[in-house]
This record gives structure tokens, C-alpha cells and sequence, in this order.
């Protein structure tokens, strides 16, 4: 398992996300000093509100971590913020990242919000090289498509986003797959595309739309972030060509990282994100582990009474899920009619 971590800034701290955010109605607030920056998004729960430092701060050491830390709590009282939840995804903690962490005060996250597992292609290699570390069918995808007729395009009008969400609509119905609203993907398209931080690729069959995918970038990655495919085209497999003109397109540009977003470990097949992952570690590539959500307690008693509250919801509920089925199972025994 690489202990590699991105030397830029996620595209989650970037500025473009941070209009992003607003755009959204989001209160966002930005920071920065002696060896570290951040981008801080207030959340409101139930017991009051937090700051979420997504895939951030950005700091290379834990000097730089902690003095981010002691902005971000500043911050937090003065929004009457209980907690901070932060991830810091490229700041070197040392073999013993929790420790690490536990020793600035931060505490275990009850969930992680971003995926804890990435998986990365390193786009510095020559293009042989990327190709080359690709499943053979995935190559031979990628290299045979146009023969049946199969053309991709690239696109930065944000209209053009209505092509990845019809498919979208169709695999959530389908597959019980719940994607991002419209709203959301929508504004990501007016917000990002312009600022040259999104594009959207799209694979057509004799001019028509069969597949769809959205990326994130920054100056050095980009992210697989969203992508769907019409199902009447399945035994195409455009989905696979699909991702390589992104890898393509994205050395092009100059970036030298694809980040895949969110696997599951190799060990668990039974995990819901399995086959997914699966796909994506068919494009060669390594596996990165970040060090997940961490909190920082701002107002100690409440933080408290917010994870005492999370703990008896995560008691309560299956509980009461299984109560309900068996008074419904219970109610089909006495309605089931004789034979």
C-alpha cells in the first residue's frame, strides 16, 4: 500500500470549490499562514453546526497541521461551531498517522465522509507506460472502439450536463444507485467548468450519446468524480474507452496524477463499492490510504452530547428496522389464507 500523498491541495480545497460551494448556499470561509491553508464549509446538524475541512487542511508537516488547527478552532467559536472535521489527506504524519493525529487533540470521526482508499494512475509515465499497466481488454477497448463507429468528445459547456444526467436518472432507477441531485451537478458544471476546473466526456454511437463522465481537475490531477452509460449499449463497454480519453486527455494537459476516487479494499469482496473498484484498478495503477475524518472539539460538552446522541441513534435504528419486519412478517403469517 503506497504511503504517497498528493503534494497539491485536493480540488476540494481549491478556490473554484469554494464558489462551488457558495453557489450551493453554502457558508465557506478560507485561510491560510505558516505552512498551511485551508478551506472550511459550515455544516448544520440537529445540536448545532461544525466546520468540515474537506480532504484538507493542506499542510506538508504536523507544525503545519497544528497551527491550522489552532485558525480552524479560532474559527469555529467565533461561528459557534462545536466541532471541526477535518482530513488531511496530503500532510506527512509519520508511520503512525493516528498517533499522529491523536496527539494534536483530534478524535476518530464516528464515520469517514470522503473515501478513506483512493486509487491512482501515474500519468508522468509515457503514454506505452500507461497503457502498458491496463488490462489487455481495456487497451484493446480503448485502441478498437472507433471501429464500431464510437467517438468521444470534450466538453466545457455547462448545457451539455443534461447528457450525464439522463444517464444518471436511468442507472439510479435501475440500479437503486442514489447519484448526486441535478442541482448539485448542475451548479458543479456552471461553477467549475468556467474556471477550468470540470470537464465532461462523452462517447457517442453514429453521433448519439451512450456514455458519460464528469471530471474534477487541478493543475496536476484529475478526478473521476461522475459517469453513467446507457444500458441498451452495454456490450460496447464504452465506459472503459471512456476513462482512457480522460487519462489521455488528462496527460495532454499536463496533469500527472488520475485519481480514480473511492475504492474498497481488495480483500473485501463482498463490500458494496466491490465491483466498481474492481473497474478501477483494471487501469493499472496504485492503491493510496488517507487517514479518514477526524473532529477537533471546539465546545467539549457538546461535542460530547453530539456523539452521545449518534451513539444511540446507531442503537436505536436498527432496532427499530427490526422490530418493523418482524411486525411485518408477523402481520403476513395471520393475513396468509389457507391452501
Amino acid at each position: 500500500m503506497s504511503a504517497e500523498r498528493l503534494k497539491e491541495p485536493s480540488i476540494l480545497q481549491s478556490p473554484a470549490w469554494a464558489d462551488f460551494q457558495r453557489a450551493l448556499g453554502k457558508r465557506v470561509f478560507t485561510g491560510s499562514g505558516d505552512g498551511f491553508s485551508f478551506l472550511a464549509i459550515k455544516e448544520k446538524t440537529p445540536l448545532g453546526s461544525f466546520l468540515y475541512v474537506p480532504f484538507g487542511p493542506a499542510a506538508a508537516d504536523t507544525a503545519g497541521l497544528r497551527r491550522s488547527l489552532d485558525a480552524l478552532a479560532a474559527l469555529a467559536a467565533t461561528e459557534h461551531a462545536h466541532y471541526v472535521r477535518v482530513e488531511p489527506v496530503n500532510t506527512d504524519l509519520g508511520p503512525h498517522p493516528d498517533s499522529a493525529l491523536e496527539g494534536l487533540g483530534l478524535v476518530k470521526a464516528p464515520a469517514d465522509v470522503q473515501p478513506k482508499l483512493t486509487w491512482l494512475v501515474d500519468l508522468s509515465q509515457d503514454e506505452k507506460a500507461v497503457l502498458g499497466g491496463m488490462r489487455s481488454t481495456s487497451r484493446g477497448l480503448y485502441r478498437n472502439i472507433g471501429k464500431k463507429g464510437v467517438t468521444f468528445d470534450i466538453s466545457t459547456d455547462p448545457a451539455e450536463i443534461s447528457v450525464l444526467l439522463a444517464f444518471l436518472h436511468t442507472v439510479s432507477e435501475r440500479a437503486a444507485f442514489r447519484a448526486q441531485s441535478d442541482d448539485y451537478l448542475a451548479r458543479a458544471a456552471q461553477t467549475l467548468m468556467p474556471a477550468g476546473s470540470a470537464k465532461l466526456f462523452i462517447a457517442r454511437l453514429d453521433g448519439e450519446p451512450i456514455a458519460a463522465a464528469l471530471s474534477y481537475d487541478t493543475d496536476t490531477t484529475r478526478v473521476y468524480a461522475h459517469a453513467a452509460a446507457d444500458a441498451a449499449h452495454r456490450s460496447l463497454n464504452a465506459g472503459i474507452p471512456l476513462v482512457v480519453t480522460m487519462m489521455m486527455d488528462a496527460k495532454a494537459t499536463g496533469r500527472t496524477r488520475f485519481d480514480l476516487w473511492g475504492v474498497s479494499a481488495d480483500d473485501q469482496p463482498e463490500h458494496p463499492w466491490a465491483g466498481f473498484s474492481r473497474f478501477k484498478r483494471s487501469f493499472g495503477g496504485y492503491e493510496v490510504e488517507y487517514p479518514g475524518s477526524w473532529d477537533l472539539p471546539v465546545n467539549a460538552l457538546m461535542y460530547r452530547a453530539y456523539s452521545m446522541a449518534r451513539g444511540l441513534r446507531e442503537a436505536v435504528v436498527p432496532a427499530v428496522r427490526y422490530a418493523r419486519a418482524t411486525a411485518a412478517t408477523a402481520a403476513r403469517i395471520i393475513t396468509r389464507r389457507p391452501r
